[in-house]
């Protein structure tokens, strides 16, 4: 870093590094009144009687555990904590790779595991690597960048979550939310683990209140939607504020292999590892799959009778448009059932506001678009009913992940009508196996 850069940064101060300062006509200001408080949320130090060997797990054919990679006993402690046995296969790829320093470029779709994977690999350099001397606020170790708010902000708690014994400090900066708090969240002490969406992420840059030049670890999630959503020009500028390839760590996860993805990839890496996990292997085993064959006028007496005969208290009903997602919502509740929407036209605050809800059990019927949904990141639901197939196949991928999370079962029930009923045999030629397909029983649609 060049003394000019320098200059306008600001320095935790500390009594030892008060001394260095008089000796040394170079040192960059420090923080005026005193040291920054620690982060409040963290604990920062391993429980005493928590030891690794409590965290025993059988060896099985064709399972890597985490006990075969040198991970911190802080961060194994945090992995036991949330109940993880084995890698999942995007982990085990992963984590052979990266820990040993390499880019890596990832085919995943959501419920791999994928956001554990680099979290894990991350923190671990975190550990492994000592930070730079002297350090300065406003200047992240490792940042992360996703595409959605809500993705961001559950990337950032899982981030929480894993380093919990450790003295890492995690910020999550995105747009819609309250600017100076954000601000003072970057300012108040030194941040390890940075996620952001791209927007906020650069308009912190130039103001000059974050500064990318140290990032030892750059992580871009979604890739694809990132493209679909228009941000890649914004990415492109922040990976130009860190520094260049083979001097940081990259990694690159997409949904999807597009020639504009891999090509991106190939810029922003240096030698990667590809890896590669196809959807047969994600949703099969965990999640029952369903597809009633149905008319557009049926649909809407088949959902509202598999909700109520079932009793289901944590369903996610997807669509393919907003307007779709407030028609059926308003409907729902017009009919007595305990229903909220996310969608892109509902104001940030309220998008988190009832995903609380629904996350605390007080809304029972989630109903989202694909873009919106993609930010769901919530344990136990128990359905996921597809209203419309989703017009790009891959997004049904997405949707159902969202049940049948972290080993438990999951229900995924799709309507299919004269509109759509046509993509049934590429859904199959995308899954790489035959779908239940059935008509609903009479009591069903009376």
């Amino acid at each position: 870093m060049s003394g000019f850069l320098g200059i306008f940064r600001k320095k935790k101060n500390t009594s030892s590094e008060a001394k260095m300062s008089a000796a040394s006509s170079q040192q960059k200001p420090t923080v005026k009144n005193s040291s920054p408080p620690p982060h409040p949320k963290k604990t920062h130090q391993t429980k005493n009687n928590w030891s690794l060997s409590q965290f025993n797990v059988e060896p099985e054919v064709g399972k890597t555990l985490f006990h075969d990679f040198e991970l911190p006993e802080g961060l194994m402690h945090a992995i036991y904590d949330q109940g993880f046995k084995y890698c999942t296969p995007i982990q085990a790829e992963v984590l052979s790779s990266t820990l040993a320093g390499m880019d890596a470029i990832g085919k995943a779709q959501t419920g791999t595991g994928k956001t554990a994977a680099f979290l894990i690999s991350t923190i671990t350099q975190l550990v492994t690597i000592p930070p730079p001397s002297p350090r300065y606020l406003g200047e992240p170790r490792a940042i992360i960048i996703a595409p959605t708010r809500e993705l961001a902000l559950q990337i950032g708690n899982d981030a929480e979550q894993l380093t919990k014994y450790l003295p890492f400090h995690v910020v999550t900066v995105v747009g819609g939310m309250d600017y100076d708090k954000q601000l003072k969240q970057l300012t108040e002490n030194y941040v390890d683990i940075l996620v952001a969406t791209p927007g906020r992420l650069l308009d912190y840059c130039e103001r000059k209140e974050l500064h990318l030049d140290l990032v030892e670890t750059l992580i871009i999630d979604e890739a694809d939607r990132m493209l679909d959503m228009g941000f890649i020009p914004q990415v492109k500028r922040i990976v130009r504020m860190t520094p260049r390839l083979g001097e940081r760590q990259t990694l690159l996860f997409s949904a999807t292999y597009t020639d504009e993805v891999l090509r991106l990839g190939e810029q922003w890496t240096w030698n990667p590892v590809k890896i590669e996990i196809e959807p047969d292997n994600i949703v099969t085993d965990t999640v029952d799959q369903k597809i009633y064959i149905v008319t557009s006028e049926q649909k809407y007496r088949l959902l509202v009778n598999i909700i109520n005969k079932n009793q289901l208290k944590r369903v996610i009903v997807f669509t393919n448009r907003r307007d779709q997602t407030r028609h059926l919502t308003e409907k729902l509740q017009k009919t007595g059932i305990n229903a909220e929407q996310i969608s892109g036209e509902i104001p940030q605050n309220k998008r988190l506001r009832t995903l609380d809800n629904f996350r605390n059990g007080k809304i029972n019927i989630l109903v989202a678009t694909d873009v919106a949904g993609r930010g769901i990141h919530i344990d136990d639901i128990s359905h996921v009913i597809n209203y419309h197939l989703p017009e790009n196949l891959e997004d049904y991928i997405h949707r159902i992940g969202r049940t049948g999370r972290a080993g438990a079962s999951g229900i995924s029930i799709s309507f299919a009508c004269e509109n759509d009923s046509f993509l049934i045999p590429e859904l199959e030629k995308l899954l790489g196996s035959k779908l239940n397909t059935e008509y609903p029983s009479a009591d069903l649609l009376t």
